[in-house]
């Protein structure tokens, strides 16, 4: 993150205030003035932080972009029952950024997580597998990387509204 000439100087005034307030003589404001001036800081930070996502709208969408493109493929070439599920690092490290800027970028532009689109990538894998193969539910939860059926089902309940078998059986 680069910060402007204007903002670096607000947030070095505040830093002056800090100090300036804490060599000062102490009273019963020191601490309110102190604390004050840093949620200031704080929030100036959180703003320059959140901005550069804004400001990085096409560079977003072609992570975004990748993001998906990274999710397919993975979830159509990987053997799942033996790798897993991809995690957060992984999927951060092949997208060559970090996880927590992957993760924030995500939220800004989707107001999911970086977890939230892997399990919705899971879900439409698992909804395809389910209309339209005749596996077994356990079956359809091994070749997705999960070692529990129960784990598969409570997880597309939780994002479907619906058990697996409730949803094969809406085809049929």
């Amino acid at each position: 993150m680069f910060l402007s000439g204007k903002e670096e100087e607000i947030l070095n005034n505040i830093i002056q205030n800090i100090v300036r307030e804490y060599h000062a003589n102490i009273d019963e404001f020191s601490q309110d003035i102190v604390l004050t001036q840093i949620e200031t800081l704080l929030n100036y930070s959180q703003r320059y932080y959140r901005r550069q996502f804004i400001t990085r709208k096409i560079t977003s969408h072609h992570i975004l972009g990748k993001l998906e493109t990274l999710l397919t493929d993975y979830f159509n070439n990987t053997d799942l029952s033996g790798a897993g599920l991809p995690t957060v690092q992984f999927i951060a490290d092949e997208l060559h950024v970090s996880p927590n800027y992957l993760s924030s970028l995500l939220k800004v532009l989707t107001g999911k997580s970086t977890q939230h689109h892997i399990h919705d990538k899971l879900i439409e894998k698992a909804k395809e597998k389910l209309s339209t193969t005749n596996l077994s539910v356990k079956q359809i939860a091994f070749e997705l990387g999960f070692e529990y059926p129960q784990s598969f089902t409570k997880l597309f309940k939780m994002k479907t509204n619906a058990t697996p078998l409730e949803f094969r059986q809406s085809f049929n």
